[in-house]
């Protein structure tokens, strides 16, 4: 499949994550070997919805509500019902022009009774707001709209009756300004902006896993210094002995001891290790949405070493793509941030300076989370790299971290059972 994919958060006022919505192009089209004749055809291909079909929703939201586009041309061949989509957590997002289509418009009274729910993207002009209500579960509207304002005043009275999702929402002040509203949910860059000023106290448990990371980016690291400081963090050392037993389910191999789970790791697999579970544990008080988007971007950066030649760097990729939010996950700027890891020079290069070898991997990744597709396409030109080998990357990078996910609530689940049953032999 050519077409380029991806997924947008929506948060609530407290910054939790209730949706993504599904973003997509066909790629193709972009990299100029479409012709203007395919467009309806690729109307009519629906590779939004031939995702979902493939794969589900689960890979792209987890267990929350996820959001895809439905044309007016794929409403009236049937789609989604013809597809025979779940319409568990699946969103129908239609746009507001389509309501002027009547026989496009009679087609949502179908899918409403067989259990999907609807959106609207845009103010839909066309129908009253007192239908738009019983019709759509949400309402959509961007910030980027020149009549945003007067459409956000006209749907307030209305605000207890559906719900509303502001998009392209820039930055932080713009998210407390929109965020007050009842039930409202906001997209938009405002989650990742760079810290460019002002800096906060690190917590003694963040400074050990800051020192950690300085440890582990070192070229050659201790493996005692690295235990040492591992066990002044009970976290840490519990996170590390939860690891070792997941590698290991059928606890064969006893761990005495901090220094002996480091040993039987090596160092490759404590740096790995390492970085993804200081980075959840520092980012604990942020966002879970900055953790998940280190940890994909992470993933996805290692992917895309063989398509740009540099397997050899694919470790250097991985930690790129988890400190690219580091600013944000430790509240200070990036440049403090990454020396307070002691990032390689190569690191702070792509990072800061946007330059190095590591950097186009980085670019291409930030442009394909923005749905920038025109400088994705770009830089895979550049580069040679198919869409296919792409999308293939950005999906494994999701299934990591849902299989993190579940590895994590695995061994939850299993310490809960263990601590129940001693309880009950100590009765």
């Amino acid at each position: 499949m050519r077409s380029f994919i991806g997924s947008v958060p929506f948060f609530d006022a407290q910054m939790k994550v209730h949706a993504y919505k599904m973003m997509t192009q066909d790629g193709d089209k972009l990299l100029g070997s479409a012709e203007d004749h395919r467009m309806l055809g690729g109307e009519l291909l629906a590779p939004a919805l031939e995702f979902v079909h493939e794969i589900g929703t689960e890979p792209f939201a987890g267990d929350n509500d996820f959001f895809v586009e439905i044309s007016k041309y794929q409403l009236l061949i049937g789609m989604p019902l013809s597809m025979q989509l779940s319409p568990k957590n699946l969103v129908c997002v239609i746009d507001k022009d389509t309501l002027t289509d009547n026989a496009a418009y009679a087609k949502l009274g179908i899918l409403q009774k067989k259990g999907y729910r609807l959106a609207v993207d845009g103010f839909p002009r066309a129908i009253s707001m007192d239908t738009a209500v019983k019709v759509f579960e949400y309402v959509l509207l961007s910030c980027n709209d020149e009549n945003f304002n007067v459409e956000l005043k006209e749907i307030r009275p209305y605000i207890f009756k559906t719900n509303l999702v502001i998009t392209d929402v820039p930055d932080m002040d713009s998210f407390e300004k929109y965020s007050g509203a009842r039930g409202v949910l906001l997209s938009g860059n405002f989650y990742s902006q760079p810290i460019t000023k002002g800096t906060v106290d690190v917590s003694p448990l963040k400074i050990n896993a800051l020192q950690l990371l300085g440890q582990i980016n070192m070229e050659t690291f201790d493996l005692g210094e690295a235990a040492s400081i591992i066990e002044r963090d009970p976290a840490l050392s519990i996170s590390l002995l939860r690891f070792i037993n997941a590698m290991n389910p059928d606890r064969s191999r006893k761990i005495d001891s901090i220094r002996n789970a480091v040993a039987i790791l090596g160092q490759n697999e404590v740096k790995k290790w390492a970085s993804i579970a200081i980075s959840v544990n520092m980012g604990e008080d942020r966002p879970s949405e900055v953790t998940r988007l280190s940890l994909i971007r992470a993933k996805f950066a290692e992917n895309l070493a063989p398509a740009f030649e540099m397997a050899i760097k694919s470790g250097s990729l991985f930690i790129s793509g988890l400190f690219s939010l580091l600013d944000v996950i430790l509240q200070m700027p990036l440049g403090k941030a990454i020396d307070e890891v002691a990032a390689s020079g190569e690191i702070r290069d792509a990072l800061l300076e946007h330059k190095g070898q590591l950097s186009d991997v980085l670019k291409l990744i930030f442009a394909y989370e923005h749905a920038d597709w025109h400088n994705a396409s770009l830089i895979m030109v550049r580069h040679k790299i198919d869409i296919e080998e792409l999308t293939t990357a950005f999906l494994d990078s999701l299934h990591w971290y849902r299989q993190l996910l579940d590895a994590i609530e695995e061994e939850d689940e299993t310490e809960a059972t263990e601590a129940s049953e001693e309880e009950a032999a100590e009765e």
